[in-house]
């Protein structure tokens, strides 16, 4: 048979022959769809791809937060336990004035109150930070008044008995002051405590060199201006004491010094030569009577630095 010419398929053309029975019959699938088909394969992986990667990234910002979360409730317990430790310092140094006679030695409202703002702050690490700075500052104050009343109660610096006095009932926690005590009280007197400084006894210098001033004067004096440091470092027990006296504190401290003062009167006769002396009235004229007396002797039993837990809690 004669040579004929075989026709060549394009791309994109199906190849058929014609079978014994005259249909056509495909020889072959077409190659665009099997692109097709490779680029959604691919689309699909490249979308898990991007799927993963977007998990991970979100999964690492996730542990990251929980990260700096964990950091911060680390640094919270932190600065809580320290905060914990400066307040428990605070108390043990505190426990060296328990039973000083002054109770506002040791300000322990003041105490609560940090403690309670420290309660409030206990989400924030640097208010928490601020509050501890406050407590060790406190205790850094309690020290202070620990080592002054050591050396002050070891000496005498004015080499008087006022001092001598003084010191004796206070402690050391309460400084004498020889000097103008006229000027500085606005009147004429032999000592005054003022109440912008009331752990200071101011004596009058020149009512200290009177002829007829004696030691045993001193001592009374003495005794009757420690009543009023009390009375204004203890001032919530003075409110109630002070109505035996109808309010009046200079009769009540009159009264502290005839109550614990032995052999203590308010007039006192000073001989100054075998044929010379001076009568001599200490005080404000009244003599307490047992009533008033007893009133005195609860008040001083109550009063002090008496050490209590402190609460965070309202």
């Amino acid at each position: 048979m004669p040579d004929e010419e075989t026709a060549v398929p394009s791309v994109g053309e199906s190849f058929v022959e014609e079978s014994p029975t005259g249909s056509e019959t495909p020889t072959a699938r077409p190659k665009r769809l099997a692109v097709i088909l490779l680029g959604v394969a691919l689309a699909l992986t490249i979308g898990a791809v991007i799927f993963l990667v977007v998990q991970l990234l979100s999964a690492n910002s996730r542990i990251a937060e929980q990260n700096r979360e964990l950091d911060h409730q680390r640094e919270l317990i932190e600065k809580k336990e320290t905060f914990g430790t400066a307040m428990a310092q605070l108390l043990e140094t505190a426990s060296l004035l328990d039973g000083s006679l002054m109770s506002s030695l040791v300000p322990l409202d003041s105490y609560e109150s940090i403690a309670r703002l420290a309660w409030s702050h206990r989400w924030s690490a640097g208010s928490v930070e601020a509050d501890t700075r406050r407590i060790q500052s406190e205790e850094a104050t309690l020290k202070d008044l620990v080592s002054e009343a050591s050396v002050q109660a070891g000496s005498n610096t004015s080499g008087t008995t006022y001092e001598a006095v003084i010191d004796d009932l206070g402690g050391g926690h309460v400084t004498t002051v020889i000097d103008d005590a006229d000027t500085l009280c606005e009147a004429d007197v032999l000592a005054c405590v003022v109440y912008d400084d009331p752990f200071a006894v101011h004596f009058d210098a020149a009512d200290a060199g009177q002829p007829y001033m004696t030691d045993w004067l001193r001592t009374g004096i003495a005794y009757h201006e420690f009543a009023h440091v009390l009375q204004m470092t203890n001032p919530d027990a003075t409110d109630t004491a002070l109505e035996a006296f109808g309010g009046d504190p200079e009769t009540m401290a009159d009264c502290f010094a005839l109550t614990y003062l032995s052999g203590w009167t308010l007039d006192h006769r000073v001989y100054v030569s075998s044929y010379e002396y001076w009568d001599v009235s200490i005080g404000y004229g009244y003599t307490c009577d047992e009533t008033q007396a007893q009133a005195v002797r609860d008040w001083y039993g109550q009063l002090g630095v008496h050490l209590r837990p402190i609460s965070q809690s309202r």
